[in-house]
């Protein structure tokens, strides 16, 4: 008996018992749809989570905070900084030196404090440092500002009663400096305590450009990004490191401040980053990168995922047992048929292969069905669930935020547990069919 034989003998019966058959699939289907609409959750949330985080220039960002030794750490110089640009795969170094103090900045009728930076352009736009506006400063007396920093200048004139800033902390409209940052001359003020006075100094700075915003909502970049030029004015009129304010709870102020307040290397790619940390670990180096949660993140979606699928799973097992049934009918109501074919020379194998070509056939309908509508449920999730969530809890989720996600691995998962339950379920039925005696099968159709 031929694969087409065998496939018009199944097709024939089927056709019998239509209900039965019908409501047999459609149990699958519900399986099927079920397991992929439960696990493609975990799938969606794990690539929206993946996604938010590798869109920020962060993911390859390894922060070098010194070289340890028995004394402690040893702060990164220029020396460091020109052996760690040489290492594979490092993109580029980043470094920065904070002002030990909190300048007043003041432009027109607004001032406000901030903190303030010496740092090396070069390397922040090698890293990926871009400007919302203007230009990066070419003279030693220009600067960049974050993007924040025009929330921290408020009216000279504010009462000191105001409420400034809303509900969610931004700065309200009527407080806010209207006007273009970008060509405008800002007022640095810096201070020292001397002779029990405070002495005030005062330069005059222009900003240049806006660094833009960071990927996250929820950070903040207030800095000033001033040259060493300044700096180095700044600290002739303190007479210390950095402009650090000389006083009693400063007795350190005075010291030299060695090496670099932040150092930040990025690689090439996510890939390279362990490779790079293994390479600065050898040497001694503290270093951390925030890629390293990467991994624990996608080993506990991966589990959640593998959970997920099994949960699923036990209701496409619940559906084999309608297969089951299914099939025993089967080869009871055609016990006369496998007696014929029996008796005409019908191999044990070939009759086995008949039925467990039927309930694979079911199965694989189900698992068609199932997906169809598995896309289905997961696309009215996708549009629906955050409006529903965003209503109920007056809560904006992020953009592209994705709470199913159906990639064709899980389809390919799904199909065959789909197959391995639904062939595991006929192979009772298909194996009692062989043993079905030929004259008694006869004689029932007589």
């Amino acid at each position: 008996m031929t694969f087409k034989d065998q496939w018009r003998f199944v097709r024939s019966n089927m056709k019998r018992s239509k209900s039965r058959i019908f409501m047999t699939v459609l149990a699958t289907a519900m399986g099927v749809a079920f397991l992929i609409v439960l696990a493609s959750v975990g799938f969606g949330l794990h690539s929206t989570f993946i996604a938010d985080i590798l869109q920020d220039r962060s993911v390859t960002k390894m922060q070098i905070a010194g070289i340890e030794n028995e004394d402690g750490f040893i702060p990164i110089t220029d020396e460091e900084i020109a052996e760690l640009e040489k290492i594979d795969g490092m993109k580029a170094v980043t470094r920065q030196q904070r002002l030990r103090q909190t300048p007043l900045f003041s432009i027109n009728d607004y001032n406000g404090r901030t903190e303030t930076v010496v740092t090396h352009f070069p390397s922040e736009l090698k890293a990926g440092m871009e400007l919302a506006e203007g230009k990066l400063p070419e003279e030693p007396y220009e600067v960049v500002v974050g993007p924040h920093f025009i929330e921290n200048i408020l009216p000279e004139d504010l009462p000191a009663d105001a409420e400034v800033y809303d509900e969610e902390g931004k700065l309200k409209e009527e407080y806010k400096y209207e006007e273009s940052l970008v060509g405008k001359e800002i007022e640095m003020e810096v201070e020292q305590n001397v002779d029990n006075d405070t002495k005030k100094h005062t330069i005059t700075l222009t900003i240049t450009g806006i660094v833009e915003p960071p990927s996250r909502d929820w950070l903040q970049d207030q800095q000033v990004y001033i040259s060493e030029e300044v700096l180095a004015e700044v600290e002739d009129f303190t007479k210390t490191s950095r402009g650090a304010i000389i006083s009693e709870d400063q007795p350190r102020a005075v010291e030299e401040a060695e090496g670099y307040d932040s150092v930040y290397g990025y690689a090439n790619s996510l890939e390279e980053v362990q490779e790079i940390m293994d390479i600065l670990k050898e040497q001694d180096y503290l270093v951390y990168s925030a890629a390293s949660e990467l991994e624990y993140l996608n080993t506990f979606f991966t589990i959640a995922k593998a959970g997920l699928i099994f949960i699923g799973t036990i209701a496409i097992i619940i559906a084999s047992i309608g297969i089951f049934n299914t099939m025993t009918m089967a080869v009871t109501e055609r016990t006369s048929d496998i007696g014929i074919m029996k008796a005409i020379g019908a191999h044990p194998k070939k009759i086995k292969q008949i039925f467990l070509l039927e309930s694979s056939y079911i199965g694989l309908l189900g698992a068609v069905i199932g997906t169809i509508v598995a896309f289905i449920i997961s696309a009215l999730l996708n549009i629906g669930l955050p409006k529903i969530i965003e209503s109920a809890f007056e809560q904006e989720l992020p953009e592209g935020f994705q709470f199913s996600s159906i990639p064709p691995s899980l389809i390919l998962i799904s199909v065959v547990i789909c197959l391995i339950v639904t062939i595991i379920s006929g192979l009772k039925p298909a194996k009692r069919a062989t043993q079905i005696d030929v004259l008694k099968a006869m004689r029932r159709e007589i």
